[in-house]
């Protein structure tokens, strides 16, 4: 017999990490080279941005342990209209997004073979890790946790060996391990350019609540891994980016299109780049699978709750929501096909930050759905309006382009929510 509940502590935690351990950390050292110390102060700020909507989501997830996660937290709040278009716009940014992600495994898999890094190749390999993921959450959660547990293990290799091999430089040779980069002058756009960047590396802090219904005893597993996740993908990021930032000169890692890679390669030889290209495939791809299991959650769960088609509602023999698992593997294969047409690559650039925005609701609504939903919590009260302004602020950043956009994007939901709830 099937065991719907097949998310004990351990695959909760891979879920959580997993997503939000992408491919990102590979990539960001690069970007925020050029921001000096400011880059290191943004992580800062976006941890605690991140650990005040990890506190928001566990307390809610205590109250509220229904799947959805977002869209279960604004149905409560504000009812059913609000909570329609938080899901719309989740499931928007996952379904596009693993488009991205998809792009990223065959990325790194392209440095040890090739020839897959671009044409017909490309696609078909990107679309085959897509659909076989999508059948491995078909085919049930549970194995979807394990493929999770492991893709989690093995994406820590390589950052921990970073950590490591900084400390040891450290302790070996003292301040004489530190890279003489220039000084680079500490300023608010800075720091907020650097936040806006890395606050990427943490979505999914919410992946454990959208499952709820999937996680055993939700109501102390999902708070628990929610925060014990965040707390440690914090670490793992600020960890790495202060090795690699503070041993490496800053031109080295702005010119490297894997800093991970560059930095262990100073010690370890040149080899290391394929091997830690590898790593950084197999990071992405549980980045996929974890995001693959919520695209198929969150139109089961708005179906269930009566603001999506009622199709979508139906399971599989194995407990899982096969046809919403097909709908948005459809979906994102249109990502895809669009994303290596060659002609439309920086359309879906701007696609992709225009559906972040459409994105941001569902973290903002959570927040104010706190504030509504558990008003004698003193310190959720605190985290909660941190949290608020946290996204307001990621939001404004995006641009008024994007938002605009995302708001249409959100606007064409509309029609469905009424067929919905006219039918």
């Amino acid at each position: 017999m099937h065991d719907r509940r097949a998310l004990g502590v351990w695959p909760a935690l891979a879920l959580v990490v997993g997503n939000m351990i992408g491919s990102g950390i590979y990539l960001l050292p690069a970007t925020l080279a050029p921001l000096g110390t400011n880059a290191l102060i943004g992580w800062g700020i976006t941890i605690a941005g991140a650990m005040c909507l990890a506190f928001v989501f566990a307390r809610l997830a205590g109250i509220v342990p229904a799947a959805g996660g977002p869209y279960a937290f604004a149905n409560a709040a504000f009812g059913p209209a609000i909570g329609f278009a938080v899901a719309w716009s989740y499931w928007v940014l996952v379904w596009a997004g693993n488009g991205a992600v998809a792009v990223a495994v065959v990325s790194a898999l392209s440095v040890p073979f090739p020839v897959v890094g671009s044409g017909l190749p490309a696609i078909l390999v990107a679309l085959m890790l897509i659909w076989g993921l999508v059948a491995v959450n078909i085919h049930g959660v549970g194995l979807a946790g394990r493929v999770q547990m492991v893709t989690a293990g093995v994406k820590l290799v390589p950052l921990a060996g970073v950590v490591l091999l900084a400390a040891w430089l450290l302790l070996r040779d003292g301040g004489g391990a530190l890279a003489a980069n220039p000084p680079v002058p500490i300023g608010p756009s800075a720091v907020a350019g650097a936040a806006a960047l890395t606050f990427w590396g943490f979505l999914g802090v919410e992946s454990a609540t959208v499952p709820a219904d999937k996680v055993e005893n939700p109501t102390r597993i999902v708070p628990l891994v929610t925060l014990a996740g965040t707390a440690l993908t914090g670490a793992v990021y600020f960890a790495v980016a202060a090795a690699i930032a503070l041993l490496m000169p800053s031109g080295e890692i702005a010119a490297s299109p894997a800093p991970v890679a560059a930095f262990l390669a100073r010690t370890f030889g040149e080899g290391t780049g394929e091997l830690v290209a590898l790593f950084a495939a197999v990071s992405a791809f549980g980045a996929l699978n974890g995001f693959i299991l919520l695209q198929g959650e969150m139109p089961w769960a708005m179906a269930r709750g009566g603001v999506f088609p009622a199709w979508f509602g139906k399971e599989s023999a194995n407990g899982t929501p096969a046809r919403a698992h097909l709908v948005s593997g459809v979906l994102v294969t249109l990502v895809m096909v669009l994303n290596y047409t060659g002609k439309t690559g920086d359309l879906f650039a701007e696609v992709a930050s225009i559906s972040l925005a459409a994105g941001m609701l569902a973290y903002f609504a959570s927040a104010l759905a706190a504030l509504k939903l558990l008003r004698g919590d003193v310190p959720v009260k605190l985290a909660a309006v941190i949290a608020a302004g946290f996204v307001a602020w990621m939001t404004y950043g995006l641009g008024l382009k994007a938002d605009l956009w995302g708001l249409a994007l959100l606007a064409l939901g509309l029609p469905v929510y009424w067929w919905v709830r006219r039918g």
